[in-house]
């Protein structure tokens, strides 16, 4: 019988919209500082950056990837569900988002498009 293939690893990519209360714009990161902290450490965690979106200033980007599974124990983890009893208090409304399953990516690419010498 013929070996097994192995399996290609995959990347969980979510990307989440913010938007602080008024009061709570300029200090948003402060207040996020032991979610996104714990987040990183998380093992399978690719990435977990914020950006303030330059077009509003009011609304704060969440950028995040997982390998494989690794997404399923960052919601179940305690910090997670300590973000989620935050959020509700500081935001003005329920984040949007957009999340991804890639299958064949754990890392970043270089672009193909062009290169920097």
């Amino acid at each position: 019988m013929g070996q097994a293939l192995p399996r290609l690893g995959r990347m969980i990519l979510i990307n989440v919209r913010f938007r602080p209360k008024p009061e709570h714009v300029e200090n948003f990161r402060e207040l996020v500082d032991e979610f996104t902290t714990k987040s990183r450490a998380e093992e399978g965690n690719i990435f977990f950056e914020w950006t303030r979106n330059t077009d509003d200033p009011n609304e704060y980007i969440l950028l995040e990837a997982f390998k494989d599974d690794a997404a399923e124990a960052h919601v179940n983890s305690d910090h997670f569900k300590a973000a989620c009893e935050l959020f509700p208090t500081i935001l003005v409304e329920t984040p949007q988002i957009i999340n991804t399953l890639i299958e064949g990516k754990t890392e970043w690419d270089r672009m193909a498009e062009f290169s920097v010498d």
